[in-house]
């Protein structure tokens, strides 16, 4: 089986910063891309930044210019450092990484379980 763990959330001020952290373990042959989703409460889970293996990142609109999304292909890991952090930005926050578990295997998304980050103002 493949794990996603995050960590790093928490409850902030508008205008601070947070990082979380993601790390992949398990099963893992190779992982493809891997990335930040969000869902806050009474709205649909929303892309916020993707990452490819060779280091290509796409950003939503909302967050591009303040949140920076970077991974170590070492350690199976995928971080995401938030700055300026705004009210709307609250939501809970998953984990996402597409991974291939053999060398004959397609590849898999998996999800983290999710940290909780809040803004208030």
């Amino acid at each position: 089986q493949v794990q996603l763990v995050e960590s790093g959330g928490g409850s902030v001020q508008a205008g601070e910063s947070l990082r979380l952290s993601c790390a992949a373990s398990g099963s893992i042959f190779r992982i493809n891309a891997m990335g930040w989703y969000r869902q806050a409460p009474g709205k649909q889970r929303e892309l916020v930044a993707t990452i490819t293996s060779d280091i290509k990142t796409n950003y939503a609109d909302s967050v591009k210019g303040r949140f920076t999304i970077s991974r170590d292909n070492a350690r199976n890991t995928v971080l995401l450092q938030m700055n300026s952090l705004k009210p709307k930005d609250t939501a809970v926050y998953y984990c996402n990484a597409e991974v291939r578990r053999t060398i004959v295997a397609l590849y898999t998304a998996y999800w983290g379980q999710g940290t909780q980050v809040t803004v208030s103002s």
